[in-house]
């Protein structure tokens, strides 16, 4: 079990918890890892707490208007201190303080971009608005669930003195999620970031510029793309021994062990509303997957989920997977794993 439960010498951060804004002194708390890794469900379960206020992908390029005023341009942005700038720093920390993005949205609604499209979409604005200035008023924990923040994690560790809980998932089910749902990997977002190519992606470049340039199955998408985040993984167990790093599988085998774990770690109240939201989302009598038109859906058997992607892919398939991605994924997984 990949926990790691040790609190070694942080970094003096730039400290959150500044001016009269009142909100606990518990840290803030970064749910990431791969995409499909499990960081929705993971995130929605902890913020069952009424202590946690939940904080949906703010790193995503897609979420126009967002409950964070940075405009971010590349899945997977790469920030650290050479490119930080105070734009980054301010709204990002104005969304961990709950300070919705209003103003930005209504600048943009006046300025003709039409980004609330619909009056659906405009009730999601309001809801997401209403629930920041909820979370701000009883001083909640801010949890930000956001695998598409993965190469940033040492900066919002650094920045914002957060728990960083990084999952990781079994190259297979990666490799399996993403042909369910025929997802593609953003190569090209990580080629155009020279500072996230030569402090991370160096040894791979010449895959991501071949696989940026030219069309390439699922499968072999999704192992280039496991390999690249994985052995970034290794690298935060080997220099972060305060974080936590922690198996889908694990978690999913068993959910209130592992979540009581989490909930003690972040300094949470276990309580009998948090068991049982956690017993109703896992419970063997929900499905084992969730349905392709809800990729976010949280509520399966957990416990049997484990082994779908043997149902799913071939046996060349995961022969292929497993040749390909064993030199990284031994760090994680054994023969019994596979």
């Amino acid at each position: 079990i990949l926990c790691t439960d040790r609190r070694a010498g942080a970094p003096t951060p730039h400290m959150l918890y500044e001016g009269n804004m009142g909100m606990t002194s518990r840290k803030p708390i970064l749910v990431t890892g791969s995409h499909r890794s499990g960081s929705t469900w993971v995130g929605r379960m902890i913020s069952a707490s009424p202590s946690v206020g939940y904080i949906h992908e703010p790193f995503n390029p897609t979420f126009i208007p967002s409950a964070c005023g940075a405009k971010f341009v590349y899945w997977y942005t790469y920030i650290t201190d050479e490119n930080e700038s105070t734009y980054y720093y301010k709204h990002i920390k104005d969304t961990i303080e709950f300070r919705y993005n209003i103003n930005t949205i209504i600048k943009n609604i006046i300025g003709g971009l039409k980004v609330v499209r619909s009056r659906e979409h405009a009730k999601r604005v309001l809801r997401a608005y209403k629930s920041f200035s909820t979370y701000r008023s009883r001083k909640a924990t801010p949890l930000v669930k956001d695998p598409i923040a993965f190469f940033s994690a040492e900066w919002l560790y650094k920045r914002f003195d957060m728990n960083v809980l990084v999952l990781i998932r079994h190259p297979a089910a990666f490799a399996s999620s993403l042909k369910r749902l025929n997802w593609v990997c953003p190569f090209s977002s990580l080629l155009q970031q020279p500072l996230l190519m030569r402090d991370y992606l160096y040894s791979f470049e010449a895959q991501i510029k071949e696989y940026s340039n030219e069309e390439h199955d699922v499968i072999d998408e999704a192992i280039l793309f496991w390999r690249i985040i994985h052995q970034v993984i290794i690298e935060y167990q080997s220099n972060h021994e305060d974080w936590i790093f922690l198996r889908h599988e694990d978690i999913s085998r068993d959910p209130l062990h592992h979540f009581q774990n989490l909930f003690k770690r972040f300094d949470l109240d276990f309580s009998q509303h948090v068991r049982t939201v956690i017993q109703e989302n896992t419970d063997p009598s929900n499905p084992s997957e969730a349905p392709e038109s809800a990729a976010d859906f949280t509520k399966r058997d957990s416990k049997s989920s484990i082994w779908n992607w043997k149902n799913r892919l071939t046996e060349s398939e995961i022969e292929r997977i497993r040749e390909q991605v064993e030199d990284i994924s031994k760090e994680f997984y054994s023969d019994s794993d596979w």
